[in-house]
């Protein structure tokens, strides 16, 4: 079993990294690629599940030892496998899916990737009970969670929906979803509650033609 891998990213793409550990290169499966690529060569410590399946063997890693726990709570609800369990952590912070499955939100929960209203209702069914027990550090009481992100049942507001519209129009330019994914890493920390639709899409353009 790998626990976890430290070293330097020595290769992105987009679904994965290559970590270089004293000359051998691990590709690691992560929820966002892009978020170690301002890591400026710094060594990185990336915590795994090593998944052994017949016709591969496969690395899934993460930035924090709760993500990495809760990765592998996801993988005991039937019907999730280790790529959902991955698109959904890419899709929220481990608090807040965490908090959502607690308080039975299906609307926040059917808003990640790959999961459906059935899909929901068996992780709150078989994790409900048990990830109350410290899953994440110090709990889940006052974890500060938006109530903007809590909320995604409700008619998505402010740059995420301004973004939705700018996404498809640059898709449908021809840019890939794995280009768009680094566009919005970086500049959705930055973005404003009020950016129009076209202010998003002429900054994701900057972004993409910085490379």
């Amino acid at each position: 079993m790998i626990d976890y891998v430290k070293g330097h990213v020595a290769h992105l793409e987009a679904e994965y990294i290559v970590v270089d550990v004293h000359g051998i290169g691990y590709r690691v499966f992560t929820p966002n690629p892009y978020a170690y690529a301002a890591g400026n060569g710094d060594a990185v410590t990336v915590y795994t599940h090593h998944h052994v399946r017949e016709d591969a063997v496969l690395l899934y890693g993460f930035s924090s030892r709760e993500e990495q726990r809760l990765f592998r709570k996801l993988l005991d609800v039937s019907g999730i496998g280790p790529r959902v369990a991955l698109g959904i952590l890419a899709g929220g912070r481990p608090e807040a899916v965490i908090a959502a499955i607690q308080q039975e939100n299906l609307a926040y929960l059917t808003k990640l990737p790959g999961i459906g209203r059935k899909t929901a209702q068996r992780m709150i069914l078989d994790l409900k009970d048990k990830l109350d027990a410290g899953l994440m550090t110090g709990g889940t009481e006052g974890i500060g969670i938006d109530s903007e992100e809590m909320n995604a049942g409700a008619e998505e507001q402010g740059p995420a929906a301004a973004w939705k519209e700018a996404r498809e129009a640059l898709a449908a330019l021809g840019y890939s979803q794995a280009e768009l994914d680094r566009a919005w890493h970086g500049i959705r920390e930055t973005a404003a509650a009020d950016d129009t639709v076209d202010v998003l899409m002429k900054r994701a353009l900057q972004s993409l033609f910085k490379g």
